[in-house]
């Protein structure tokens, strides 16, 4: 299926990456995980878990949701959390699991959760969490004295292995953009002799390292708050250039003209309600 020129439906490649998931809170000998990268949806190259590109797709002139996923945050003792979906169109990327740790409450473990890819596991509940399919990879598993390693959209986080973290899991590269960029790697965890490296493509190390912005990437395990928060994430689409896209108001987003299209890189909204117009 294709446009007829200027009238649509236009051919649009797509990249939707998820925030990443907070990794787990380290205190006193007690290791714990990085978290896991956010879910990793494209029909332009290679998707997260092991996945082909997606479906080619055809959008008509009309009105599309777009929402960036926020990063976990690490800035509770008690409630690190996941990372929050990202959404365009009808594509949704699931938010990337937090990772275990000891929490103030009680205190007790908590343990690492599934999403787009999985947290890393802790001493306290040692398995690591899984990935969606078609996102990407569950966290690692922890060993004595090391915490598990977030799972990334290309690899899974790599377990503990005794006093020392397991690095996280790495991401997936793509040239959507005419560039080549790695995002969506998943946190560190923590050791007692050697933290977990971050996983390429935005993945905190441990100890006290967030993902990096836009990237998706999971946090590092932390012991202080808000120092292993997850990445945001990013949605960047392209259209023929013949195509204007125009955003709500609440749309942060850059463009280029690449070759035939333009590329829209879209780095955050500040509602769950923002869309974009093609037209």
């Amino acid at each position: 299926m294709s446009g007829t020129f200027g009238v649509g439906p236009f051919p649009v490649s797509y990249l939707v990456i998820a925030g990443g998931g907070a990794g787990g809170r380290f205190q006193s000998g007690n290791y714990s995980g990085g978290g896991g990268a956010g879910g990793y949806r494209t029909n332009a190259g290679t998707s997260g878990g092991g996945a082909g590109a997606e479906d080619d797709l055809f959008l008509s002139k009309n009105v599309y949701s777009i929402i960036v996923g926020a990063g976990g945050s690490s800035s509770s003792t008690s409630n690190w959390t996941s990372g929050v979906d990202s959404v365009f169109s009808v594509t949704v990327s699931s938010g990337g699991g937090s990772a275990s740790g000891l929490a103030t409450v009680a205190p007790v473990w908590r343990p690492a959760l599934g999403g787009g890819s999985g947290g890393g596991g802790s001493e306290g509940s040692p398995s690591g969490a899984s990935g969606s399919v078609g996102q990407g990879y569950a966290g690692g598993d922890k060993a004595l004295d090391g915490g598990g390693g977030g799972g990334g959209a290309g690899a899974v986080g790599f377990n503990g292995t005794t006093s020392r973290g397991g690095a996280g899991g790495v991401g997936v590269a793509s040239s959507i953009t005419g560039s080549t960029v790695t995002r969506a790697g998943g946190g560190g965890g923590s050791g007692s002799v050697a933290n977990g490296a971050g996983g390429t493509g935005g993945g905190g190390s441990a100890l006290n390292n967030s993902g990096t912005v836009n990237t998706g990437g999971g946090g590092g395990s932390w012991s202080t708050t808000g120092q292993g928060n997850g990445g945001s994430g990013v949605v960047i689409f392209t259209l023929p250039v013949q195509a204007v896209a125009t955003f709500s108001g609440g749309v942060t987003q850059t463009s280029a003209t690449v070759g035939v299209n333009r590329v829209y890189t879209v780095t955050a909204t500040s509602t769950d309600s923002e869309t974009v117009t093609i037209s």
